[in-house]
């Protein structure tokens, strides 16, 4: 029969860990009632006595468990980015080709976009261009984690020569993901939501086209080609279609400035 000391000493422990389980559940409510606020009204306009209205507690309990309202803003953003992250790591790297993977990423980050997380993404992309630095680099620290799935299937796909060698990764990235915010700003600013499946599929052609490998035979870009007539057309010249590309995607960036602006205006009323 265990002795009374034993008996003593056990008891604190059964007692401890249902005061734990209790703490967890509580910080758990409060990130659930932070991300919808922050969600409604962005984080200059939300408030922690907002928050504990919605978690059901008084405002005192928010300060118990966190310091303010940036340090749960960093938590909701970070535990967002982890499990839109999760999703990505387990799925992509089952997905059999290159453009498999492309295009359940496309729609999956439309997915997120414009239904599943529209608030978060306005959140997201309003406190990305933020003063707070701590703020900024948990953002970039997430978003590195969040595009690294496609990122090494793009690496590893260009390895083996199955999308085109002479454009730098990054450049792939931002036209993924640059083309798919862009669609969320015209989203926000005209209040108007595109069918995902659409937009999914013509962006995924889209970008495909831009990655994929000149065809067995076709001339290298960056030697001369020969014309119709069997003349030879200088380099600089068959160089044209990139210096096209270079302006269309400067035309692109300055869309996307436009569009920035829109948002900034729409982001201040957040």
């Amino acid at each position: 029969m265990p002795s009374a000391d034993l008996q003593t000493s056990r008891a604190p422990l059964q007692r401890t860990a249902p005061r734990r389980a209790k703490s967890q559940q509580r910080v758990a409510e409060l990130l659930a009632a932070a991300r919808a606020v922050f969600s409604e009204h962005g984080f200059q306009r939300a408030t922690t006595a907002q928050i504990a209205e919605k978690a059901g507690v008084s405002e005192a309990t928010v300060f118990t468990y966190f310091a303010g309202k940036r340090e749960l803003c960093i938590q909701v953003i970070t535990d967002w980015y982890d499990e839109i992250s999760r999703d990505l790591e387990a799925e992509v790297p089952r997905l059999q080709g290159v453009r498999a993977k492309l295009a359940y990423v496309i729609r999956q980050h439309l997915v997120t976009l414009l239904a599943d997380g529209s608030g978060m993404c306005a959140l997201v992309l309003g406190e990305a261009r933020a003063t707070a630095p701590e703020l900024a680099e948990v953002i970039t620290d997430c978003k590195r984690r969040y595009t690294a799935p496609l990122m090494e299937a793009l690496a590893q796909a260009r390895d083996e020569g199955r999308i085109r060698q002479d454009m730098p990764l990054r450049l792939m990235r931002d036209l993924v993901y640059g083309s798919m915010e862009h669609v969320l700003w015209d989203s926000i600013t005209a209040q108007r939501r595109p069918s995902i499946d659409e937009t999914a599929e013509q962006l995924t052609t889209l970008v495909w086209s831009a990655v994929a490998p000149a065809p067995v035979g076709a001339p290298s870009s960056t030697s001369d080609r020969t014309g119709a007539s069997g003349t030879a057309i200088p380099s600089s010249i068959a160089a044209e279609p990139a210096a096209h590309a270079a302006q269309a995607h400067a035309q692109f960036r300055d869309e996307v400035a436009a569009a920035m602006a829109r948002l900034d205006q729409r982001l201040a009323r957040f």
